[in-house]
C-alpha cells in the first residue's frame, strides 16, 4: 500500500484517543464531570503517543491488512500490553505531575486499544474479501472437502487465502468420514456426515467434492461410485506439504487410477535411506525403465555423489539425460550408459570406472505373454543378466545389492515368473559367501508401468471399446509407482543379506472392477458407452497372483509395509548345475528351453513350498 503511514497514522490517533475516552466512560458509569473531562485531556496526549511510539517500534503499522491473521493479533495484543506496562511504570514514578489516570482507565484503555485495532484490522480483511467476490466475473459452484482433520484444514486454509475460491470451486461445508460426527462449524462452514452428503436436500446444493492426495484408493472408489448416483464430480486437491515440496501446485485436477489405488501414506524411515545412499556411488539397472526412471529420480533427492544410469534403451537413456538436464541435481554426478547387462565388458567398466557402493537391479524383461513365446531371451536376461550383473557388484566389492522381483515368481506357471525365481535363487545363494549385501525385494504390478493392463485399457476406452478382460473373476495386486519404489528403497536400506522382502500389496482388485472404474473415470458408462469383453487366459497367465508361499503367510515384519520372506537358499553347486543344464538347451527349440526350465524350477518351488528344515534342503541340493 503506497503511503501507508500517512493513512495509518491519523486512523491509530482516532482509535487510540477513542479507546481512552471510552474507558473512561465505563469507569465513570458515562456520568463524566468537569474534574474526568480534564484527567482525560490531560492524559491523552501521553497515552497516545506512547502507543504510537510503540506501534512503531515494533513495525506492528507495516502489517498486511488485507491478510489479518492471528500472528498480526498476538503482536498487537504485545504492544498495548507493552504500552500499558510503560504507562503504568510513568503513574508509579511520577504521577503528581506527570499524569492523572486511574489505574482501573488504563486497564480498561488496553483491552479496548486491542478490540479497537484488531477490528480495524479484520475490517480491513473482510472489506478486501466482498471487493474481491463483487469482481469476479465467473461464476462459482459449491463444493465440498472432504475430512476434518489438519490436511482437510490445511486446504481450506490455502482456499481462504484464495478469498474461499480456487478457480470455480466455492467451499460451502466439509465431510466428516468418522462414525461419531460432532454437529459444529469449520470457519462458519457446515459439517455434514456422509450419509447427510447423499441426501436430496445436500446434494441439490452441491455440485462437487474436493478429496486430498492422501486419501486412500479405497475411500476414493467408494466416494466416485456414490457420486456418479447423485451427479457429483470428485476432484483431487494437493496437501500444503505436497505443494511445499513442490511436487503439485495449488490446483483442482480430475480423478485417475493413481487415486483409486492409492493406499495411506507409508511412513519412511529417511534417516537410513540417507545412510545407504547419500554421498555414496549408485548404480541403476534398467535405468529408463517405469521403476527404473524412478528409483533414479527418488535417490537424487537423497544427494548420491553418483548415480549412474544403465538400459539398454538409447532412446530411454536419452530420455533420462534430457529429463535431469532440465533440473537442478545439486552435485551429484550424472552418467548415462547404453549397453546390456549381458555385455561383461561393459559391466566391468562401469564398476571398475564408477565403483558403485549400492545397486538396484530393475533390468528384467517383465510380459508374461511375450516371455512365453520367447523363453531363450527370458533366461538369458531375467537369469544370465542378473548373475552377470551380482557376479561383477561381487567382484568389485559392492556394499548393498537390491534385486527387483515380481510376485510372478512365487509357484510360477509362466516363463518370466520362473527365470524371475531363479534369479532370486542366484542372489540368495551368492548372499552365503560374500561380503556384499544381496537383497530382494518382491512385489506385484505397477499402475501405468510399460506394458501393464492401465495404458492399454486406456487406448482402448479412447478408441470407443471394446475393454478387453481376460475373466471377469481374475485379479491382480496393484501399487503405484512412487509407493513401490519408496518401498524398495527402505527396503534396500534396512535388509540383510539373503532375505526375501516382500511388500504389502493391500488387498488384490479385480480387473474388471479396473476396467470399470477407468471408464467411469473418462466419463463415461458401462455398458452403455463402452462395453467389457472377456478374451479367456492367456498361456502362462494365473487367475490370481500370489506374493508369499504358504509358511510365509503370518511372517514378521521389517517394516509397517514390508514383510520377511522365508525362501531357502540352494548351495552354490546347485546353482551352477542348473545353470549348466540350462546352457546346454538354449540352442535347441522354444518348446526344449522351457521343458528345461520346469525341470528346473519345479525342484525349487517344492522346497520352498513345504516346511523343510535346513538338513533336509541340503539333501534335496
Amino acid at each position: 500500500m503506497r503511503h501507508r503511514l500517512a493513512i495509518i497514522l491519523p486512523v491509530y490517533t482516532l482509535l487510540l484517543t477513542a479507546s481512552l475516552f471510552f474507558a473512561f466512560c465505563l469507569r465513570f458509569d458515562f456520568a463524566m464531570g468537569a474534574s474526568e473531562w480534564s484527567w482525560f485531556l490531560r492524559t491523552v496526549p501521553l497515552v497516545v503517543v506512547a502507543k504510537l511510539g510503540l506501534i512503531g517500534l515494533a513495525g506492528e503499522w507495516k502489517r498486511s491488512y488485507r491478510h489479518a491473521s492471528v500472528m498480526d493479533g498476538l503482536v498487537t495484543a504485545g504492544v498495548c500490553g507493552a504500552s500499558a506496562a510503560l504507562l503504568l511504570t510513568v503513574y508509579y514514578l511520577d504521577a503528581p505531575r506527570a499524569m492523572v489516570l486511574p489505574r482501573s482507565v488504563l486497564l480498561i484503555d488496553t483491552m479496548l486499544s486491542m478490540l479497537f485495532i484488531m477490528g480495524f484490522r479484520i475490517g480491513c480483511r473482510l472489506a478486501w474479501s466482498k471487493r474481491n467476490v463483487s469482481e469476479r466475473q465467473q461464476p462459482t459452484e459449491a463444493a465440498l472437502i472432504y475430512g476434518t482433520d489438519e490436511t482437510a484444514i490445511g486446504i481450506w486454509k490455502m482456499l481462504m487465502a484464495s478469498n474461499g475460491h480456487l478457480g470455480r470451486f466455492r467451499v460451502t461445508g466439509f465431510i466428516d468420514p468418522g462414525p461419531d460426527r460432532q454437529r459444529s462449524l469449520i470457519g462458519g462452514q457446515p459439517v455434514y456426515s456422509l450419509d447427510e452428503c447423499w441426501s436430496p436436500r445436500t446434494t441439490s446444493r452441491v455440485q462437487h467434492i474436493l478429496v486430498p492426495t492422501t486419501t486412500s484408493g479405497r475411500v476414493v472408489r467408494d466416494l466416485l461410485h456414490r457420486c456418479q448416483e447423485a451427479d457429483i464430480d470428485v476432484h483431487k486437491i494437493p496437501t500444503v506439504e505436497e505443494i511445499v515440496e513442490g511436487r503439485f501446485r495449488l490446483a483442482v485436477r480430475e480423478l485417475d487410477i493413481d487415486d483409486l489405488l492409492r493406499r495411506p501414506p507409508t511412513k519412511l524411515d529417511l534417516d537410513s535411506i540417507a545412510d545407504s545412499i547419500t554421498g555414496k556411488s549408485v548404480l541403476v539397472t534398467g535405468g529408463a525403465g517405469s521403476i527404473g526412471s524412478e528409483l533414479c529420480r527418488q535417490i537424487l533427492e537423497f544427494k548420491p555423489a553418483k548415480l549412474v544410469i544403465y538400459d539398454h534403451s538409447e532412446f530411454g537413456v536419452f530420455q533420462m539425460e534430457r529429463e535431469f538436464a532440465r533440473q537442478d541435481c545439486g552435485e551429484t554426478e550424472l552418467h548415462y550408459v547404453t549397453a546390456t547387462i549381458l555385455d561383461p565388458d561393459a559391466l566391468n567398466g562401469v564398476f571398475s570406472t564408477h565403483r558403485p557402493e549400492h545397486v538396484f537391479h530393475a533390468a528384467a524383461y517383465k510380459h508374461v505373454p511375450l516371455m512365453q513365446d520367447n523363453p531363450y531371451a527370458a533366461i538369458r536376461n531375467n537369469f544370465m543378466g542378473t548373475k552377470a550383473v551380482v557376479d561383477a557388484a561381487h567382484k568389485h566389492g559392492a556394499e548393498r545389492f537390491v534385486l527387483i522381483s515380481t510376485d510372478k515368481a512365487v509357484r510360477p506357471t509362466s516363463v518370466m515368473g520362473a527365470t524371475k525365481l531363479l534369479a532370486e535363487k542366484y542372489l540368495q545363494a551368492m548372499s552365503q559367501g560374500s561380503a556384499t549385501t544381496f537383497i530382494t525385494v518382491r512385489f506385484g504390478n505397477v499402475l501405468n508401468s510399460v506394458g501393464s493392463v492401465v495404458p492399454i485399457f486406456r487406448q482402448q476406452i479412447e478408441r470407443g471399446g471394446p475393454v478387453t478382460v481376460t475373466h471377469k473373476d481374475m485379479v491382480r495386486y496393484f501399487m503405484t509407482i512412487p509407493e513401490a519404489v519408496q518401498l524398495v528403497l527402505q527396503a534396500g536400506a534396512v535388509g540383510q543379506s539373503g532375505q526375501v522382502l516382500i511388500l504389502d500389496m493391500g488387498e488384490p482388485v479385480k480387473i474388471v472392477d479396473l476396467a470399470r472404474d477407468m471408464i467411469a473415470l473418462s466419463g463415461l458408462n458401462y455398458p452403455d458407452d463402452i462395453e467389457i469383453e472377456f478374451t479367456g487366459l492367456r498361456p502362462g497367465e494365473k487367475m490370481y497372483e500370489e506374493l508369499f508361499y504358504a509358511h510365509e503367510h503370518g511372517a514378521p515384519k521389517i517394516h509397517e509395509k514390508i514383510i520377511l520372506g522365508a525362501g531357502h537358499p540352494p548351495s552354490m553347486i546347485q546353482i551352477h548345475a542348473d545353470l549348466q543344464q540350462l546352457q546346454k538347451t538354449l540352442n535347441g527349440s522354444a518348446d526344449q528351453i522351457t521343458s528345461s526350465l520346469w525341470n528346473v524350477v519345479q525342484r525349487y518351488v517344492a522346497i520352498d513350498d513345504a516346511e523343510v528344515t535346513p538338513e533336509e534342503i541340503r539333501s534335496a541340493a
